[in-house]
């Protein structure tokens, strides 16, 4: 398939740059992908279209502050005083860092990181991040990786994450362009789910940015089952496909991680002929991922690459809520596959005419067997 095909006209003014003040405000379009009918609504109303002995999927995963500025070290003058760096911790490279909390006490681990600028950051480059900070960090370069990754040594005392949280800032998207973007007192809490507890992200699972303590209570009250499972949202979420045939798109690797009791319980609904409602392209990726041929869910740790576009066969997954993804991302291909091309695509320019705010802090649809109100 084309990547043209995945394309659609955005009106720049309706890339939502701001959340809205309650979190369950959001507009909701409703699509029934067997038709594809739609109709307008807002996310108050998601309950509505659930019914007991249902479930939804979370992804519980935590944002962390994984965007770090410095400078070059230039090397004669021993001092931070060189060219502007930035760089976003992508995941970690070194054994000590992907076995666990244990690395924490080295004073040495490695990252891939997604360099700014790239071009300039070759094989031991000096940088210092944080600088004015009391526990600073310095890292040389130590691997040259595609599409302006880097591999970075960080030298450090103390505890890693601990540095991290006190020099690095929220990591908002590049299409959010206002002052102050990144890390303001404004995206600290809200680019997070409230439910967030597994850190390990660099982007929010947007589509559970809905989600507030009274709509959970509602659910409950209903009979809707409520399932936490952990998908890292990693450099694959935002990774452009730079490819004409998006069958030759290869996506990066992300870590999932589904528990015993989560398959359990989502096995159980599937038996019970409940439906299984992921809140998330990422939840998608990790239960399409875990799912046996009968669509039963195995409890593993695991990373995928899987990268699901039209003509994959879903086995898990009965409804999706998600935001609204970028033209040509691998993001709308997935939704694509699962609820029709052509009906997202005639569903995502009735959005634009109606205008909807699209992308992270924007609004939301809801996809599956579904009857419109």
């Amino acid at each position: 398939m084309h990547i043209s095909e995945f394309d659609y006209e955005l009106p720049p003014e309706l890339i939502a740059q701001e959340p809205r003040a309650e979190r369950d405000s959001s507009r909701m379009l409703v699509l029934d992908r067997r038709s594809g009918r739609y109709c307008d609504d807002s996310f108050n109303e998601f309950p509505d279209y659930l019914r007991p002995g249902d479930c939804i999927v979370l992804n519980n995963t935590r944002v962390f502050p994984a965007r770090l500025t410095g400078h070059r070290i230039h090397r004669n003058a021993g001092a931070a005083t060189g060219a502007a760096v930035e760089a976003l911790l992508v995941r970690p490279l070194s054994s000590e860092q992907s076995s666990g909390p244990e690395y924490d006490r080295s004073s040495t681990v490695e990252w891939e990181v997604l360099a700014k600028p790239g071009r300039a950051l070759r094989i031991g480059a000096e940088i210092a991040f944080g600088i004015d900070k009391e526990t600073p960090l310095r890292a040389i370069v130590t691997g040259i990786l595609d599409e302006g990754r880097r591999s970075l040594r960080f030298e450090y005392i103390g505890d890693f994450n601990s540095i991290v949280d006190a020099i690095g800032q929220t990591p908002l998207p590049p299409y959010i362009k206002r002052e102050g973007r990144q890390g303001s007192r404004l995206d600290a809490p809200r680019y997070q789910t409230l439910y967030a507890s597994r850190r390990g992200a660099i982007a929010a699972p947007t589509a559970g940015l809905h989600f507030t303590l009274r709509m959970f209570d509602r659910l409950r009250d209903m009979g809707i089952e409520i399932v936490e499972i952990t998908h890292h949202v990693g450099y694959a979420t935002f990774q452009p496909v730079r490819v004409e045939t998006i069958e030759q798109h290869a996506i990066a690797s992300e870590t999932y991680e589904i528990d015993a009791q989560a398959a359990s319980r989502i096995n159980a609904i599937r038996q019970n002929r409940g439906r299984v409602v992921a809140i998330g392209t990422t939840t998608v990726r990790a239960l399409e991922s875990a799912a046996n041929q009968d669509g039963s869910i195995r409890a593993e740790r695991k990373c995928t690459d899987l990268f699901i576009y039209p003509g994959y066969n879903f086995r898990a997954v009965d409804a999706l809520l998600t935001n609204f993804h970028l033209p040509k991302s691998s993001l709308l291909m997935l939704v694509s596959a699962f609820a029709g091309k052509e009906h997202i695509i005639d569903a995502y320019r009735h959005a634009v005419t109606e205008k909807y705010r699209f992308f992270s802090y924007g609004d939301c649809m809801l996809t599956g067997d579904l009857v419109c109100r």
